[in-house]
């Protein structure tokens, strides 16, 4: 959501900030929008106050026994009521015609955001190097089949497509993946963990620019609620209409969940294997702060997901996205793209999103600063992705008997073990 006022300052920027995010003009819709309702207000201060004026006076002619201009009087405060109602609806309807359109413009691209499509995306780092085999390689998927892992056959009874049962030591390696990574985040980062619920209203959803645009991506139940895409609705809604203290930001939480996305616009994208499924698991970060803290917190959150990749061993680069490329709430995102050797593709296992104060105006989430209120900063990113992060282990730890090694880092949580046979 955005600050009505720095619209009416300077609407050409607005508009040309928007285009950056292939976004047509729209600032002379909104400051149409925005200046009947400012009229609308004005009116209705102005009715009242005559209803309110009157009112007062039917008292004051009563007492002085002039019933007939009293009567008069209680007509004209009826026919001021019947023209608030008016009123007041037709301005609640502006009101809502405005918020509608605010709340489905996407978050203004931050200046250092390469302006473009997705061939505009700038790879700023390469992280250790792609390793050689002398076989063959193979995709997760047939790693996982052939080990008896895997099953998208039984997946596929039991609830359709874009689902998977895992099994044995394969279940294990998954959980110890998030399990390491919630140690990391925690011992090491200082993220406070957070068991969240998986089922969330549709304001939450509002609060993280979910809703109203986004819908059709979404799982919806019953009476409002909603399964969670991501653990980030849950944990940035965790400040909602709060006002916080400065001295204690930032907050910073960590959430292992399942996550739910209808894939609406995947059609015929990673059909094969566990890249893109209905049901998942990630760990999730989430950053509060205040705004002059918010890119360094981003740089920071990039960093500490990085480090997971690092200490598995994984050749990977790091990419800023352009202005077309990034989620609808994010000024800025930083995509972390692993080597899968078996795809020979780089493929996203993170997004780091510094979302400026773009969801804190829509959750009323704020902190105070001296004497002054201020909207937080709220960032967001994978710790990772956990499926995605089994796909890479499998994939580049892969032996020619098809056998996967593990990482020497999660030897640990496997009680020791060295190999998936």
């Amino acid at each position: 959501m955005f600050d009505i006022k720095k619209i009416r300052e300077n609407p050409v920027d607005f508009d040309n900030n928007l285009s950056k995010r292939k976004h047509e003009p729209i600032s002379i819709k909104i400051l149409d929008l925005d200046k009947e309702n400012r009229d609308l207000i004005a009116q209705l201060q102005i009715i009242q106050e005559e209803r309110n004026s009157k009112s007062k006076k039917i008292g004051e002619i009563s007492l002085n026994g002039n019933k007939e201009e009293a009567s008069k009087l209680k007509e004209e405060v009826s026919s001021l009521k019947s023209k608030l109602q008016e009123l007041d609806l037709a301005q609640k309807n502006v009101q809502g015609a405005l918020n509608d359109i605010l709340s489905r413009i996407p978050n203004l691209p931050h200046e250092s955001v390469p302006v473009g499509d997705e061939s505009k995306n700038e790879e700023i780092k390469l992280i250790g190097e792609k390793k050689n085999y002398t076989f063959d390689l193979k995709e997760h998927f047939d790693l996982g089949e052939e080990l008896g892992a895997m099953s998208f056959e039984e997946a596929s009874n039991i609830s359709g497509a874009r689902f998977v049962i895992q099994k044995g030591m394969l279940s294990r390696l998954e959980r110890s993946i998030a399990n390491f990574m919630l140690d990391l985040h925690t011992l090491e980062f200082g993220y406070e963990e957070v068991n969240v619920p998986i089922l969330v209203r549709s304001d939450a959803l509002y609060g993280t620019g979910n809703l109203p645009k986004f819908e059709e991506d979404l799982f919806k139940t019953t009476d409002d609620y909603f399964l969670i895409p991501t653990a980030e609705v849950p944990l940035s809604n965790l400040t909602r209409g709060k006002i916080l203290d400065i001295a204690d930001l930032p907050k910073r939480f960590v959430s292992h969940t399942p996550c739910f996305r209808s894939e609406a616009g995947a059609a015929g994208k990673d059909t094969r294997g566990i890249m893109r499924q209905h049901q998942f698991y990630k760990v999730e970060l989430v950053s509060l702060t205040s705004e002059q803290k918010s890119e360094d917190e981003h740089e920071r959150m990039l960093s500490c997901a990085e480090e997971v990749l690092k200490k598995l061993d994984l050749h990977y680069r790091v990419v800023i996205l352009s202005s077309e490329d990034m989620g609808f709430s994010a000024q800025k995102t930083y995509d972390i793209e692993v080597w899968l050797p078996g795809q020979k593709a780089y493929r996203e296992i993170s997004s780091c999103s510094n979302c400026g104060d773009f969801q804190a105006r829509r959750m009323n989430s704020r902190y105070k600063d001296d004497s002054n209120t201020k909207f937080l900063h709220t960032l967001n990113g994978s710790g990772l992705a956990v499926g995605r992060t089994l796909i890479a282990i499998m994939e580049n730890y892969q032996n020619s008997d098809g056998s996967i090694d593990i990482p020497n880092v999660l030897q640990p949580y496997m009680n020791n073990q060295k190999t998936i046979s």
